[in-house]
């Protein structure tokens, strides 16, 4: 038997839980956030783990393990830009400087990319 199925609401807990547990903001658009939520719930649903929903995934666990969320470009990512590729997770101290969240450099190797 397969994985259960996450939810929408699933996903909004593991969010917030993931934000607060590190003492990261969300992001504070709704509409930005809630299509983050679905794309992170659709892609655990289909490959039974959190891919970030803003990069090619290879639905191998084992090859997307840098890009399973939170993944391991988000704290060098908010550290440089003040927000994770994806902007689903900000630094306080970027929320609440009123920057404008901006399209940032991708630092997952090619080799690690689908075709």
């Amino acid at each position: 038997m397969g994985k259960k199925e996450k939810t929408i609401e699933d996903t909004l807990r593991f969010v917030h839980m993931v934000s607060k547990k590190q003492g990261w903001a969300l992001n504070p658009d709704p509409e930005f956030l809630s299509n983050l939520v679905d794309g992170l719930t659709i892609n655990y649903n289909r490959y039974g783990y959190y891919a970030c929903p803003c990069r090619e995934a290879w639905g191998e666990k084992e090859k997307d393990k840098d890009i399973c969320c939170p993944c391991v470009y988000n704290v060098p990512d908010q550290e440089e830009h003040g927000h994770c590729f994806c902007a689903l997770f900000l630094t306080k101290e970027f929320l609440i400087s009123g920057k404008e969240i901006t399209r940032i450099p991708e630092r997952r190797p090619e080799n690690l990319q689908p075709d």
